[in-house]
Formats: structure tokens, C-alpha cells, sequence
């Protein structure tokens, strides 16, 4: 995410750190360095224009120049800035005083609709909302298809009238039947095209005015950078949109679409689309994205993430089995699949303050290691799991040829497991206040 932008920005910022004292020209020459940075990120010019501004206003004054470390202090201003630019603070969903809430997803084909439809719905779905999909794009071969497979999935009704009805008829149908059936959100999936078009745009005005919806959220793909600053700036003028959806902003490594749309069209990114998966839709907050951008980490989503993947019940279960040293390999694999739940390891290495993964020198992230290790203890038999001493030749032998990795790889997991208990052990001795033995090093 924002990976080209935020190794250049970092690179800018780390001359500034290497001068000590600033003068004048350093700033203004470092302020040319992220302009260019930006518009290279494809960031519409104006939106450049008066941020460098913002921050030139800010940063040559004797307050930031004369003081301890100004360097810093320009830093952040910049981090402040970008912060206000991606929209200042986190906006929700405007939910109604009386249900169903009604939100009506637009964009052009390929800008991901669907999918989002289907992933905001399971997103409220865990905050303990009753939604209800809404099959409202006619036009798209197999679109209502696509939303029934993708609402069956997580277990969310879908509601169509087939492709003989027009979009204004099936609004009004859905909203009555949320009412009747006690779903407290209705998001509909509208049609897209290719381009914008005036056939378009009118029925998206003629669905709007029948069902009033709470929020109309534009979904753009990241990707398409400028170009997608120019359509949320067209819907905007047309259906006066509530906010947006980004999609595909895992994958964008400039980020010019995220850092512009705010500021061209006054209204914010409230949700960002971060994987295929149907739970990769996060709230879209500012402050931690600038965060990322500048290389500051985002420990709070981070945390986050760990609080929704980890099961407390299993968090102090696995404590009392670690106390009492009974860690075993069901264990070291349930802990796997929680950490996997979390999301990609270097999205993970991406919130970690400081923590660049594509900087880290000699350091791969490869997430197929992970799956060999699950398949190496799949392979195991129960009495294996339970009770790794009893691993001989011929059993890492079998292991092996039933997970497809080689003996070399079992007996490092074995190692790495050992390790791993050791280093347990020593903890528990030093919190109830024996001296430990000296601590294993595995990397």
C-alpha cells in the first residue's frame, strides 16, 4: 500500500534528518523533492499545489528552524497535513433514527461494487446489524448471480426481482421487505458502465429520489489513479455522493487517488477495500494512513486486527497450557491460523512503526512457509501433535512424503518447536523468579 510513495517520501525526509540544523533553502529544497513525489504518485496538481503551500506557510518559521530538531518538526507538519488531506478525521456511516438504514452503492464497471456490497454487508453484519444485499444492476451479465453466491458465502439474504424489473422498482421492493422482515440495513448494488453516461446517471438520480437513501457511496478503484479522482468528481457533481469506497488500495502503490479525492470533491473515503477476502474492508481513518504513508507504522489497526482474530477464550487457555508446559503442535497450529486471520504478513510488517518490509535487507517474506508448516503438522497423527518426543526417522519420514516438503524441512520445524518451548520455559522461570537458562536464538 502506498509502497513507491512512501519509500520516496521516506528518503526525502531522511536527508532532512542527516543536516541537524535547517535553513530556509533546505526546507524549500526538500519541499520541491515531495512535490515531485507526489505528482509522480499521480496526486492531482492543484490538490500538490496547495499542500506544499500549507506546508511552506508552516515550516520556515523561526519557531520550526530555531528549535531542538527541526527536522522533526517539519516532519511533523507533513504528517499533519497529509492527515487533513486524506480527510482529517474518521467519518461513519450516517445511520437512521428509524430502520432500515439505506445505502446505495454506485460506480462505473470493474470499480469492485459487488464484491464491496457483499463485504460492507458482512462489516455491519459484525458490528450486529441484520443487512440485506440488494440485486439492483440488471444490465451485467450474471451481477445478480455473482451477489447471490457472494451473500450465500456469509450467510446474508440477497434480494432480487431478476433483470425484468428496472432498478427504481426493486429499490422500493427492498426497502419494504427490510421493513417487514426486521433488516435494519439495506445496501443496494446498482448498475455500472463502462463510462459515464446520461442513461446512467438518470436512473441512478430516479433510484435516489425513490428511496432516499441514508448514504450514496461511490466505489472507485485505486488502481486507475487520477482517472478515479475524475469520476468521483462527475457522480459527486451528479448525485451529490455522501463519500467513498476505495477499492484495491492494497495494491496501489502510489496512492494518488486516496490523497486527492478529499480534497477535489469536499466529501471523505469511508471505507477502503485491503483484499480479495470478503472481511478486507476497513474504516478508512486518516490519521493512521498517514502513518503508513510516512513510515510512522499503524499500531492501533494492528491491535485491532489481533482483537478480532484472537479468541479470548483461546488467549487464556493457551496461557494456562504454556504455565503449565503443555504446549503442544495443536497448539503451535491454532495459533497459525489466528495470525493468518490477521491478514498478509507484510500488510502486518507495514503498521510496525519504523518497520519498512521491502527495506528489510535479506528478510523474505514468503506466507507459503506458513502453509508448509501447517501441512507438515496436518500430516502428523494426534499422538504426534500431542506428543512430539516421539518423532523418530521413519516418522519425519512419513510427514514429510504426506505434506510434500522434504525431511530437512520437518526437522527444522522440530527445532524451531524445541526453540520455541525452551524460550517459554525460561520466560515462566523468570516471572516466577528463578534464573533462566541462557535464551535459544532463532530467526
Amino acid at each position: 500500500m502506498f509502497e513507491s510513495l512512501s519509500e520516496k517520501l521516506q528518503s526525502v525526509f531522511k536527508k532532512l534528518r542527516g543536516k541537524g540544523a535547517l535553513t530556509e533553502a533546505d526546507v524549500n529544497e526538500a519541499l520541491r523533492e515531495v512535490r515531485l513525489v507526489l505528482l509522480e504518485a499521480d496526486v492531482n496538481f492543484r490538490v500538490v499545489k496547495d499542500f506544499i503551500a500549507r506546508i511552506r506557510e508552516r515550516a520556515v518559521g523561526q519557531e520550526v528552524l530555531q528549535s531542538l530538531t527541526p527536522a522533526q518538526q517539519v516532519v511533523k507538519i507533513v504528517n499533519e497535513e497529509l492527515t487533513n488531506l486524506l480527510g482529517g478525521n474518521e467519518v461513519g456511516l450516517k445511520l437512521a433514527q428509524k430502520p432500515p438504514t439505506i445505502i446505495m452503492l454506485a460506480g462505473l464497471q470493474g470499480s469492485g461494487k459487488t464484491t464491496t456490497a457483499a463485504k460492507l454487508a458482512n462489516t455491519l453484519r459484525k458490528q450486529g446489524r441484520k443487512p440485506l444485499l440488494v440485486a439492483a444492476d440488471i444490465y451485467r451479465p450474471a451481477a445478480i448471480k455473482q451477489l447471490q453466491v457472494l451473500g450465500d458465502q456469509i450467510g446474508i439474504p440477497v434480494f432480487t426481482l431478476g433483470d425484468k424489473q428496472d432498478a427504481v422498482s426493486i429499490g422500493k421492493a427492498a426497502v419494504a421487505s427490510a421493513q417487514s422482515n426486521g433488516q435494519d440495513v439495506v445496501i443496494l448494488d446498482t448498475a455500472g458502465r463502462l463510462h459515464i453516461d446520461e442513461g446512467m446517471m438518470d436512473e441512478l438520480k430516479r433510484l435516489k429520489a425513490a428511496i432516499s437513501p441514508n448514504e450514496v457511496l461511490l466505489v472507485v478503484d485505486a488502481m486507475t489513479g487520477q482517472d478515479a479522482v475524475n469520476v468521483a468528481e462527475q457522480f459527486n457533481q451528479a448525485l451529490e455522493v455522501d463519500g467513498f469506497i476505495v477499492t484495491k488500495l492494497d495494491s496501489d502503490a502510489r496512492g494518488g487517488a486516496a490523497l486527492s479525492i478529499k480534497a477535489v470533491t469536499g466529501h471523505p473515503i469511508k471505507f477502503a477495500g485491503v483484499g480479495e477476502k470478503l472481511d478486507a474492508l476497513e474504516p478508512f481513518h486518516p490519521e493512521r494512513m498517514a502513518g503508513r504513508v510516512l513510515g510512522m507504522g499503524d499500531v492501533l489497526s494492528l491491535i485491532e486486527k489481533a482483537e478480532s482474530a484472537f479468541d479470548q477464550e483461546k488467549a487464556d487457555e493457551l496461557e494456562r497450557r504454556l504455565r503449565e508446559n503443555k504446549f503442544d503442535f495443536e497448539d503451535y497450529l491454532e495459533q497459525l491460523q489466528q495470525m493468518r486471520k490477521m491478514g498478509p504478513l507484510d500488510q502486518l510488517l507495514g503498521m510496525i512503526p519504523g518497520l519498512n518490509p521491502k527495506q528489510m535487507k535479506g528478510v523474505e517474506i514468503d506466507e507459503s512457509q506458513i502453509g508448509k508448516v501447517e501441512a507438515i503438522i496436518r500430516s502428523m497423527t494426534r499422538e504426534e501433535r500431542h506428543h512430539p518426543e516421539v518423532m523418530n526417522g521413519s516418522r519425519r519420514r512419513r510427514i514429510a512424503a504426506g505434506s510434500g516438503t522434504s525431511v530437512q524441512e520437518v526437522n527444522r520445524l522440530m527445532n524451531q518447536f524445541e526453540q520455541m518451548k525452551k524460550m517459554i520455559r525460561d520466560l515462566s522461570d523468570m516471572e516466577q523468579g528463578r534464573r533462566p537458562a541462557k535464551m535459544p536464538f532463532f530467526g
